[in-house]
Formats: C-alpha cells, sequence, structure tokens
C-alpha cells in the first residue's frame, strides 16, 4: 500500500491518501493533547502503542461481528483503513461515573452506573464538543435517525464485548468513546481508534488509573500504563 498526500492532520494522528479509493493510511504520532489541544506534549513510543492497540481491539470487536474501518497493520505506527465519510457525533457510553459527568452532575467519581449511560457530543473543538441529542443530531442533519439508532445499538455492543475483554485483565472500562462513518456501500461503520487515549480504564482491584487521564492530571507514566494494559489483555508490545 503506497501512502500518498496528507489529507487530514489531527491531534495524535494523520490520514493519508494511497493508490486504493477506498482506502486511507492512518499515521499515530507520538503528540499527546489534553483540553482541546491546549497542551501538547510528545511522549516516546506512544504511537507505536496506540497503533498496535487499536489494531488488536479492533480485531477483536469484527470477530465479534461490529463492522469496523481496520484493513491491516502497515507498520509501528500505521494502519491502513477502509475510507469512512465520518458522522460528527461522539457517542459516549459510561459504565462508572468520572470525568465530565461529575463536573456536570455532582456525581461522585467512582459511582457505578446501572444501566451504562449513552450520551452524544458534537465533535467540534471550537465549540468543546458540546452535548446534543438526537433530535438535534436529525434536525441539524448530522446524522438520521436509522443511523442513529445503528451507532447506539453497535456502541452498547462494543460495550459488552469490552466490558469482558478487560475485566479477564482486571479492568475497569469506566467510560469511553466511539466515532462511526459511513462506508462506500452505505452501511455504518465503526472508525477512529479505540485506545486509552479515548477511554477510561482504572486497575480492578486499586481503582488506579491507567488511561489518558495520566496525562490530563500529570500523574506520569502515560506510555507505561497503557503497555501494562496491553500486557494484561494479551497484546504484547
Amino acid at each position: 500500500m503506497e501512502k500518498r498526500a496528507e489529507l487530514y492532520r489531527g491531534k495524535a494522528k494523520s490520514v493519508y491518501a494511497t493508490e486504493d479509493e477506498h482506502r486511507f493510511v492512518l499515521h499515530f504520532r507520538n503528540d499527546t493533547s489534553a483540553f482541546d489541544g491546549e497542551r501538547v506534549e510528545q511522549l516516546e513510543r506512544k504511537g507505536e502503542v496506540n497503533n498496535k492497540f487499536n489494531h488488536f481491539i479492533m480485531q477483536k470487536l469484527e470477530q465479534a461481528g461490529i463492522p469496523t474501518q481496520m484493513d491491516q497493520l502497515l507498520s509501528d505506527t500505521e494502519c491502513v483503513v477502509k475510507k469512512l465519510d465520518m458522522i460528527p457525533v461522539e457517542c459516549v457510553v459510561r459504565n462508572i461515573a468520572a470525568g465530565s459527568l461529575c463536573r456536570r452532575l455532582g456525581v461522585e467519581e467512582g459511582t457505578a452506573l446501572t444501566p451504562p449511560t449513552f450520551e452524544l457530543f458534537l465533535k467540534n473543538d471550537a465549540l468543546h464538543d458540546p452535548m446534543v441529542n438526537e433530535s438535534l443530531c436529525e434536525s441539524l442533519g448530522y446524522a438520521t435517525q436509522a443511523q442513529l439508532a445503528t451507532m447506539k445499538s453497535l456502541t452498547y455492543k462494543v460495550n459488552d464485548v469490552l466490558k469482558a475483554l478487560f475485566a479477564d485483565g482486571d479492568l475497569l472500562l469506566v467510560d469511553y468513546k466511539l466515532e462511526f462513518g459511513v462506508d462506500h456501500q452505505g452501511n455504518i461503520v465503526l472508525g477512529d481508534e479505540f485506545s486509552p487515549d479515548g477511554c477510561r480504564l482504572w486497575d480492578a482491584n486499586t481503582r488506579e488509573k491507567l488511561d489518558k487521564d495520566r496525562f490530563r492530571q500529570g500523574l506520569g507514566g502515560v506510555v507505561d500504563a497503557y503497555i501494562e494494559v496491553a500486557k494484561r489483555i494479551g497484546l504484547t508490545l
């Protein structure tokens, strides 16, 4: 697969064209950002770790019948993915209260949420990714009612698969975000990435944070924590 022109440069990943009109190369950089890009640092090996972690998770989801844009690993920091027209809405599931939910509602961090919550957020850094609902998404043309229903169903299915996977490694899947897109056949497909950058993972016994909150909160050992998570779920890095 030939990597051609850079099409998009995000906060931690770049997207490149290829000779295949239905395939992109996704490059995971060492850039690490927080607070809508206000804080950015380079963390050694982070691009490699997230690339391989994401590939591993997407394989697990594919095996469970969840369609993803993953095609194949290309290098330590790159993978080939199917081209998607991304829907500008993030789907967020929370199994345990943390982060913005605690700040918004005054809920104590660590409170179990039964059943898990499902939220939608508009992907817009300038507006700080505001929360939206299904009615707004439909009325403003972000997604159709049918697309939203599929996204919600797949997001909860991901929850079932990954809660069990992480539990086997004595980890709690606290919350996570997913992004979806539409492929050239009109199917809703899981896109972007699933890594400790986009979810919260705690040690099940000590509740030590093993995710990007280590960067946000200045706890240190960010990449080491990601590698520890990978090891516990059977991925050697």
